[in-house]
């Protein structure tokens, strides 16, 4: 990996990280972690994203199957799929940094259409390889415009679509491909997946579902397992549970609220599912939440002196 890259990545982090080890950009769709300890397991339904691994090492699981990867690799997500993650190595003189880039639909429509015809595949939505130099070169020029906003003005979106490019042009790209052709299976699922994560606190109408993937309802429930590794209605489920997790750590809200605002009717049926979730019921989930994060707080003397 060009260091190059990590340096201007490490110096971002460091001003910019939030408490959660997230730095926002300049840039919609693109962001920075840094953690500089090892992470408790992280539990999401990620949309399609690129992630490049600058430094540390991560772990992913998608179903039965689990990623480990670090500097100089990346993880591509061509799907929105659950995953759980975990940063397995980083420390305060060494912290684990990447950058991850939400890939846009829009974009790659745009350059399937212009790059021409080529097959696209329906592969594993989950995978870890060897990052690209093409793409590495491309992210560092992205970074290189987070202070200089009249250049970010001008080229931002070209260097966006560049990086776009070198993705679909890579060991993956039919897989990514996929995601920029209007009647593949991938894309009908993803506008299905819209309207769910639109109204994940309504009543599910698996009708509507298929009418906006435009398929009949059992061809809906065949590819949106097949992409997602879920049903429909696991789709939903988990949903309302990583938005309640959410109001509960970032809000305060209680359990009772947070099962409600997301569309249960029964606290207790809330807190069941929820354990088989996240492993342990919400009240037990929050306590040793907070006592991460209270950790964590400590430790923020200390990283400023990197």
């Amino acid at each position: 990996m060009d260091l190059t890259l990590l340096d201007a990545a490490h110096r971002y982090t460091r001003v910019h990280a939030d408490a959660n080890g997230v730095a926002r950009t300049p840039i919609p769709g693109l962001t920075l972690i840094r953690q500089t300890a090892p992470t408790a397991l992280q539990y999401a339904i990620n949309k399609p994203l690129v992630a490049l691994v600058l430094q540390g090492t991560k772990r992913v699981a998608m179903g039965d199957r689990t990623f480990d990867f670090g500097a100089g690799e990346s993880l591509l997500i061509t799907a929105d799929v659950p995953t759980v993650s975990q940063i397995t190595r980083a420390q305060v003189n060494a912290p684990y940094i990447s950058l991850v880039l939400d890939l846009d639909p829009a974009v790659i429509e745009s350059l399937v259409i212009e790059m021409g015809a080529a097959p696209f595949a329906a592969e594993a939505p989950v995978r870890v390889d060897v990052t690209e130099a093409e793409v590495a070169d491309t992210a560092l020029r992205l970074i290189r415009l987070f202070d200089r906003p009249a250049a970010m003005a001008v080229l931002k979106d070209p260097l966006l679509r560049e990086l776009h490019f070198w993705l679909l042009g890579g060991r993956h790209g039919g897989a990514i491909r996929a995601i920029g052709v209007a009647d593949s299976h991938a894309h009908r699922i993803a506008r299905a997946v819209t309207l769910l994560r639109t109204n994940f606190d309504k009543p599910l109408r698996v009708h509507d579902l298929a009418a906006a993937a435009g398929m009949s309802v059992s061809a809906l429930h065949e590819h949106f397992r097949a992409i997602t590794s879920l049903t429909p209605l696991q789709f939903q489920k988990q949903l309302r549970l990583l938005e309640a997790r959410r109001m509960m750590l970032a809000e305060g809200a209680s359990i009772a609220d947070a099962a409600f605002a997301v569309g249960y009717e029964s606290v207790p049926q809330f807190t069941r599912e929820y354990g088989r979730l996240f492993g342990q019921p919400p009240g037990r989930d929050m306590r040793a939440a907070k006592g991460r994060m209270h950790y964590s707080r400590r430790l923020t003397p200390a990283e400023t002196g990197l």
